[in-house]
């Protein structure tokens, strides 16, 4: 999120897929994350094991003495695991995908997050929202897909306009109940006693649902990530077994499930590699030569009907997740 411009150093992070899924890479965590456009049981499957829900929203100020939180449920003042309050502008990605983490059993992890997540255990919320961001090396890993910004309007006199602020939470089980961790909030956020797997996914559904349900109908203001086990290790092992007693059909299916998965993370890899690079100097050439050659204003219609079907297409899905 990011409510003024004073960041301490971290950049804003896209609600992407590869973004986040790099960053686990980076962290040494062997779970992937992936978009989710519907909530049915269909859409999850592909999913399990499930760890946690990413959201996130168009954050509104809200009174930080409420004594409920506007998201339903209750605080836990007396959690006793892993939160940690947001202290700087534009961390909360990070800081969403640390809170989840931080309360998954038998983590596997890297040696700096091992050792990061080992030196805040203990720590109140607020000290080890300040060790986390005072971590250089997250940091760097934090802002290694998200390039600063390389023009600035400054000193043209144009006026001031606010921005909207977006924000990360996660939800997951953690013993044996389903919570919220919003960085921004005092207390980990309590939603109700959970069993099983699809216990815990049912009740975060209906919690996602409802907050979506106070914004206007037809807001676009939201992405849902799933954060879960990378299937390639799993599939490789059902190929072996289905190698060993002869199942042709289910070998084959296996194998065009690790293609798809091979092709999407070979497109995030590209597409992050476009993110490490800045294209400022490539775009205003480009922009000048269309000027000249007298083509911008065409240009920029076919750019405007482009733009205005991807969004499109996104309400479709967003209308698409609220009616499953």
């Amino acid at each position: 999120m990011s409510a003024d411009d004073e960041s301490s150093g971290w950049q804003l992070t896209e609600s992407d897929p590869g973004v986040f899924t790099e960053l686990l890479k980076t962290l040494g965590v062997p779970l992937v994350v992936d978009d989710l456009y519907s909530l049915d049981s269909e859409a999850l499957a592909a999913l399990k094991p499930l760890r946690a829900f990413i959201f996130l929203f168009k954050w509104l100020p809200t009174s930080q003495n409420e004594s409920a939180p506007q998201s339903g449920g209750e605080y836990d003042a007396d959690f006793p695991g892993f939160f940690a309050h947001q202290v700087v502008n534009n961390a909360c990605a990070t800081l969403a995908v640390l809170n989840a983490l931080g309360n998954i059993p038998s983590l596997i992890a890297g040696a700096q997050l091992t050792e990061l997540l080992s030196f805040s255990a203990g720590l109140d919320a607020q000290t080890r929202g300040l060790v986390i961001t005072s971590s250089d090396w997250l940091r760097e890993a934090h802002n290694a897909l998200s390039p600063p910004h390389a023009i600035s309007l400054d000193g043209l006199g144009l006026p001031k306009r606010a921005e909207d602020a977006y924000h990360f939470v996660v939800y997951l089980p953690v013993m044996g109940a389903l919570y919220e961790f919003d960085g921004l909030k005092q207390y980990p956020v309590k939603h109700g006693h959970c069993g099983d797997s699809d216990e815990w996914v049912t009740k975060a559904r209906e919690v996602i649902e409802t907050r979506i349900g106070t914004y206007p109908e037809g807001s676009l203001e939201f992405s849902l990530l799933a954060l879960h086990d990378d299937p390639v290790p799993l599939y490789q092992s059902q190929i072996e077994h289905m190698q060993r007693v002869g199942d042709s059909t289910g070998t084959a299916e296996l194998m065009s499930k690790i293609a798809n998965e091979s092709s999407k993370r070979e497109r995030w890899a590209f597409e992050n590699s476009l993110r490490r690079h800045n294209h400022v100097g490539f775009v205003h050439a480009l922009l000048s030569a269309l000027a000249k050659a007298d083509k911008l204003s065409a240009a920029q219609e076919s750019a405007k009907k482009v733009m205005k079907n991807r969004i499109e297409t996104r309400r479709k899905k967003g209308e698409s997740m609220e009616e499953d």
